[in-house]
């Protein structure tokens, strides 16, 4: 069934008979995934092997944008079209434009951050991100250090003000985020089980309500990944939830009930939609990227285009 679940019809969510193939590999562990409409490329982060890649679907062309990265993980486009990238290495957020990096924000009361991980730009042009600590804590996605402000939180970063506070305490290792097409409600995932031999911790998504002042209600369980890890996600245009899910991606409506899985041959570390009119997936796995025609497109285009 590709991965269909038998409850959906085929072809709702994923032309029939669709199924990843392999776009490109050579990676030691893929993430950050992002599509840049201006150039009409796939970039994305080998965290280990400190570097940034990027791919041309078109030709099928592969390299390397940029090494010595100090280990970037995840990215978003700012409003502007500049890239908002997370550095494990510098414990940072921040923005390349032109093939200048500059760091937006690296601190919060006086302490570093543990190692930024993924991000979101609002429409208000406000930066949100996680700050798990898996770029102290492996020595393979960053530098050892210590968590400074002694917690790992979800943070919101107004680029007019400067202000910087923490939005989301209430997740134990907050990895993935993604808002709702209206914003209304923020998915951030756990993944505390990542580093536990013994099986213990988090592998859910939470759904938080966002309120006008850009506080957040406490979370409540939105779904579990049964086999695997939410490490990153994407939420569509009509409100479902797009997620990694170990050697698969799985896909959620906005009640949180499961409609597709679909297996894919690595395992999952993050996705995002892109392609010349957005309905392409591509899934970074492992070594590789693959890509999913899907039928649907992020909610960001969503809300570009309303």
């Amino acid at each position: 069934m590709n991965g269909n679940d038998a409850t959906r019809p085929a072809g709702t969510l994923i032309p029939v008979d669709a199924a990843p193939t392999r776009v490109a590999t050579g990676a030691t562990w893929s993430e950050g995934p992002l599509w840049l409409p201006d150039l009409g490329l796939l970039r994305w982060s080998d965290i280990p092997g400190d570097r940034i890649l990027e791919l041309d679907p078109v030709t099928g062309r592969s390299g390397v944008h940029r090494t010595g990265v100090e280990y970037t993980n995840g990215r978003t486009l700012d409003r502007d079209g500049s890239v908002i990238q997370c550095s494990h290495g510098r414990r940072a957020v921040e923005r390349e434009r032109d093939g200048i990096v500059t760091v937006l924000v690296d601190r919060w009361e006086g302490g570093r951050f543990n190692s930024p991980n993924d991000v979101v730009v609002a429409s208000d042009g406000a930066i949100w991100f996680t700050d798990p600590p898996y770029g102290i804590v492996q020595p393979d996605e960053g530098h050892p250090g210590e968590r400074e402000y002694g917690a790992n939180y979800v943070f919101r970063f107004d680029q007019v003000t400067g202000d910087v506070r923490p939005v989301v305490l209430d997740v134990e290792e907050p990895n993935g985020l993604a808002f709702s097409p209206d914003e209304r409600l923020l998915y951030v995932s756990d993944t505390s089980a990542a580093l536990r031999e013994d099986g213990s911790g988090n592998h859910h998504i939470t759904v938080h309500e966002v309120f006008p002042d850009n506080t957040v209600s406490e979370g409540r369980v939105f779904a579990v990944i049964e086999d695997g890890l939410s490490d990153g996600f994407r939420v569509d245009e009509a409100g479902r939830v797009w997620s990694s899910a170990g050697a698969a991606i799985q896909v959620f409506d906005p009640t949180g009930e499961l409609l597709l899985t679909v297996p894919v041959p690595e395992r999952v570390g993050n996705l995002c939609f892109g392609g010349p009119d957005g309905t392409d997936l591509f899934i970074a796995a492992s070594t590789s990227i693959y890509h999913l025609p899907t039928l649907t497109r992020d909610a960001v285009a969503g809300r570009s285009a309303a």
